[in-house]
């Protein structure tokens, strides 16, 4: 297939100087934004707001009317980042010029039917319907013959990308593995494979005995600063138990899931009192139909706010073209996290 005729379809395309893809979704550029604008504080203190897409009996793009849904609700993205009918054909010039057909397909999962709220701001029985959710479509993508990955993920915070301050996260299903779970994989199959043993289970284990990085803790799963973070603030949320996805948890484990969920935002909106910007997301076992008793379930959580809520930190200049670096040390923000009040700001 000619690269001009992928240029209108999403595709991903092959960077051979790091060996890595990048995925195009060109039909996106239509994709409507509510994030932030002169009157996205007003609206987010709404529990409703009639210009909200995502709010119950509002009507979408292409004129789809949402239901007066009362709990979570999930839909197909009406502005898909990745199509299930992609075109099959590769393109492929000198090796040098390679461009791949991806298929996969895109879902919006609203957390609540309140525009205002947020997962700080939720009970620990929302957030676990929330939970409900996620693993619900986890298993329906994951049941799909071609699928080979499923991300979930939300952006919090029109400085991350979000288009809509109402409560939502994205789920995406790809038909390969992307670069960096396929990375993490490789590295935890390699360390298995070495040691009999599992990574995260091993640094867990490691990171409980010195405690100079923990945020929080319960009785099934533990928030800490990694050693290696980069991003300020940054977070990853481990299942104490080898559990390969989120579907393997019990329903205590859920529970607990949405505790340090719940423990863990607050503290982050009350570092700076402000609803605070991040983007997160669940690294769990490929829906390959293979077998990968290495994966061991956690979440990534990446926040920019470095010092307040008006100074930000991004990969630029030498982290976009050598290596990451950062100032506040995995120590010093782990401290941090931990110093402030698990009762959230706006209600002092």
């Amino acid at each position: 297939m000619a690269l001009v005729e992928l240029k209108n379809a999403p595709h991903r395309r092959f960077n051979p100087l790091l060996r890595e893809w990048v995925l195009i979704s060109p039909q996106r550029t239509q994709r409507p934004w509510q994030g932030q604008t002169d009157e996205s504080t007003v609206s987010a203190a709404q529990a409703y707001d009639p210009r909200c897409y995502l709010c119950p009996g509002n009507v979408r793009a292409h004129g789809t009317k949402n239901p007066s849904y009362k709990s979570t609700f999930v839909f197909d993205n009406d502005f898909p980042a990745l199509l299930p009918e992609a075109p099959q054909e590769k393109h492929s010039d000198s090796r040098l010029i390679v461009a791949q057909p991806e298929s996969g397909m895109c879902r919006v999962g609203c957390f609540s039917p309140q525009h205002n709220l947020a997962i700080p701001l939720m009970t620990t029985e929302m957030i676990g319907e929330v939970i409900e959710m996620w693993v619900e479509q986890y298993n329906q993508m994951a049941s799909i013959d071609w699928v080979r990955h499923v991300q979930i993920f939300e952006n919090r915070g029109a400085m991350m990308g979000a288009s809509s301050p109402h409560p939502h996260c994205q789920i995406w299903a790809n038909e390969t593995i992307p670069d960096d779970p396929l990375k993490e994989l490789q590295a935890q199959a390699d360390y298995q494979a070495q040691n009999h043993r599992c990574l995260l289970c091993d640094y867990l284990s490691l990171e409980l005995k010195l405690k100079e990085r923990l945020v929080l803790e319960n009785q099934d799963f533990v928030v800490l600063v990694p050693y290696w973070a980069v991003w300020p603030f940054e977070v990853l949320v481990l299942s104490r138990r080898h559990c390969a996805s989120m579907n393997q948890f019990s329903a205590d484990e859920r529970k607990s899931l949405a505790a340090a969920l719940k423990s863990l935002t607050i503290r982050y909106d009350n570092i700076f009192c402000t609803p605070f910007p991040y983007s997160m997301g669940f690294h769990q076992c490929p829906t390959d139909h293979l077998d990968h008793s290495e994966t061991h379930f956690h979440a990534h959580y990446f926040p920019p706010l470095l010092r307040s809520a008006s100074i930000q930190k991004f990969m630029v200049g030498y982290e976009l073209l050598a290596s990451p670096q950062r100032d506040i040390t995995a120590e010093t923000a782990a401290e941090r996290l931990r110093a402030v009040s698990e009762t959230h700001y706006l209600k002092f």
